[in-house]
């Protein structure tokens, strides 16, 4: 089938829904691409590279509607795009069909299929064409960049002969796949970064990234897991807890960067205008919900604004956008894969399967039927557990019997270790002369107290102390470097090879060592 992709007709949108690399992979499932002239111009990507990929560029959008049989956009379509569907053509985009009914009336006018990419399921199998979540990523990362853009410091501390800066303090706000990104940035470059979310569970998440987490003592907070990975809506009593604690971080903070937002719904109120009030001059806040009204109290959709104690708001609606090269590739390989699951045989042919959960649960018209909302998915987000046996706790007199037994054993081994050595020594002492066994007796005891500290330590530290071990017995160097001047040409370049290899010893004893040991530290 002839799949093609237009340029996108909303004033500022860069992005484009195929990309070189992505028509290279459709043409290997049988399928033809077009695309309009210079709709890949805003992100990088020339009508020569598409040519060279084997995809036909066509003049016009009319031209390219007409001929294609699949189009591909990133923007929902307006209403003369969507007068151009006819029956068994099939639109892939983001739509938006609860903000869209009357567009999506349109559409079901039309007969045309309509796969909507932001209703891809979030289950494990749909991640790869989880669309929504790879704007997310992008824009978080923006987001951190846009305020490092409009902050008038660093992000890392540094001490310099010019004076001492202090690191930035960064919140964000939520703790989605848009928060999460913000966050790893904002450790990335340095800062103290703290993270608050409703959902206690990814706590770990957040810590696990170098961040803080903002606990809040309230025992009633909701479980938000329920939701297909979206905070579930809280009670007011635990909204007043939410601001009074943001109000006492407010004074603190030099970054504040909200990502509270559920599809379809308006952008709850966290940040307000009397926590701007508190904020120290230079600050910044980066709404990324501005789309849906904003986090904040003061936010402007699409504008960048500064209080009157001096910190900037902005309240951008297009961060992916504003990286359409890296935005415009991530989203065409999501339309690959929702492809490469519309053509099964891999032959040029689209099954549209609505038995299949992700392809059902994305399609929100087909056949000259609206197929918004769809059915729950026959498979869970997060599938539950399994629960664990617990484990029986031993009794006090089991503990102590288990200790007992241990004690013996640990004995037992001791004695016949001794033992065995000293019978041992004793049989070398029948035949040796008395000069050897001094030095043998204190070769039997170096021994065994070297194999008594190895045996003690742990596993994970046995390569490290081995090579300290190795450097510290490289004292034959003493005896080297003593032999080195003998009048023997033999025993001078003994000598010197053994200095030679007694110092690798040395030195990569102390390397092996100190690269161990770093693999324990955090930094």
């Amino acid at each position: 089938m002839k799949i093609g992709a237009p340029k996108e007709v909303m004033p500022g949108e860069n992005r484009v829904a195929m990309t070189p690399d992505s028509a290279r992979e459709l043409k290997k499932l049988g399928h033809d691409c077009l695309i309009e002239a210079g709709a890949g111009a805003a992100a990088g990507f020339e009508d020569a590279a598409y040519e060279a990929a084997g995809v036909k560029v066509v003049a016009d959008a009319a031209a390219l509607w007409a001929e294609a049989e699949i189009i591909v956009k990133v923007r929902e379509p307006k209403p003369e795009e969507v007068a151009r569907l006819t029956s068994g053509k099939t639109l892939i985009s983001f739509f938006w069909p609860a903000q869209n009914a009357e567009m999506l009336e349109k559409a079901k006018e039309t007969g045309a299929s309509v796969i909507a990419m932001d209703m891809v399921p979030r289950i494990s199998r749909a991640q790869k064409m989880d669309a929504l979540s790879s704007m997310a990523n992008i824009a978080g990362y923006r987001a951190v960049i846009e305020a490092g853009n409009n902050f008038g410091r660093f992000f890392t501390g540094q001490v310099t002969a010019a004076g001492k800066i202090p690191p930035a303090r960064v919140l964000v706000v939520g703790a989605g796949v848009a928060g999460l990104a913000a966050i790893g940035t904002s450790v990335s470059l340095g800062a103290i970064t703290m993270a608050f979310d409703v959902r206690p569970e990814v706590a770990e998440q957040i810590e696990s990234m170098g961040a803080e987490f903002v606990f809040l003592e309230f025992e009633a907070a909701q479980d938000g897991s329920a939701t297909g990975g979206y905070a579930a809506p809280q009670s007011e009593e635990f909204r007043e807890k939410q601001l009074a604690k943001f109000r006492e971080l407010a004074p603190e903070v030099d970054i504040v960067i909200t990502t509270a937002l559920i599809p379809g719904r308006p952008a709850p109120k966290l940040w307000t205008e009397d926590m701007v009030a508190m904020m120290k001059r230079g600050s910044v806040i980066v709404d990324l919900a501005a789309e849906r009204g904003g986090n904040c109290d003061l936010t402007r959709p699409d504008e960048k604004i500064v209080t009157e104690n001096g910190v900037t708001i902005v309240g951008y609606t297009d961060f992916p956008s504003r990286m359409a090269t890296q935005s415009s590739t991530l989203y065409a390989n999501n339309i690959r894969h929702m492809l490469t699951d519309l053509t099964p045989k891999k032959d040029g042919v689209v099954a549209h399967n609505m038995e299949d959960d992700v392809i059902r649960g994305a399609t929100v018209a087909h056949a000259g039927e609206i197929t918004f909302p769809p059915p729950p998915p026959k498979v869970q987000a997060i599938a539950a557990a399994k629960p664990k046996p617990k484990p029986k706790e031993p009794t006090v007199a089991e503990r102590r019997g288990q200790e007992v037994a241990a004690f013996r054993a640990e004995t037992r081994r001791q004695v016949i270790l001794l033992a065995s050595a000293g019978a041992a020594v004793l049989a070398v002492g029948l035949v040796a002369p008395e000069s050897f066994m001094r030095n043998f007796i204190i070769f039997v005891l170096a021994v065994f107290v070297g194999f008594q500290v190895i045996w003690n330590v742990a596993h994970s530290l046995h390569t490290p102390l081995m090579a300290v071990t190795n450097a510290i017995s490289s004292i034959i160097i003493l005896g080297a470097l003593m032999q080195i001047g003998s009048t023997s040409m033999l025993i001078t370049i003994m000598a010197a090879l053994g200095i030679l290899m007694a110092a690798v010893n040395i030195f990569g004893g102390f390397m092996v060592t100190r690269r161990m040991l770093a693999m324990f530290q955090k930094s």
